[in-house]
């Protein structure tokens, strides 16, 4: 590393511009450090698939593997709440760009 900054296009919540969110209302990422990204279904197979599709895109974005600390499976049985609730757990540093802006910052040098 050179030490020299590296300048990021973040949004409000600190991720990137151009991370791809999750297309479904229910699915979010959350704001809490390795970023709980959340896909809620009354289906477990639909929520599966709808988050092996956004890693996908993700790391398709980021040129190389997102870091997942850990998956997480849990359910609600409120009422009116999607039964079930998929979570990956995502690095942060990988959601605000950093390794595309390091990528870029060395092609420019």
């Amino acid at each position: 590393m050179t030490g020299e900054p590296v300048e990021l296009q973040l949004d409000d919540a600190g991720l990137s511009t151009g991370l791809p969110r999750p297309d479904h209302p229910q699915d979010v990422v959350a704001d809490v450090p390795f970023r709980p990204v959340l896909f809620r279904d009354d289906d477990l197979p639909t929520a599966l698939e709808r988050s092996a599709a956004w890693l996908r895109q993700a790391q398709e974005w980021l040129g190389e593997p997102l870091d997942v600390i850990a998956v997480h499976l849990d359910y609600d049985d409120r009422a009116g709440s999607p039964y079930y609730e998929v979570k990956l757990l995502c690095n942060d540093e990988d959601l605000a760009g950093a390794p595309l802006a390091l990528r870029e910052a060395g092609r420019r040098r």
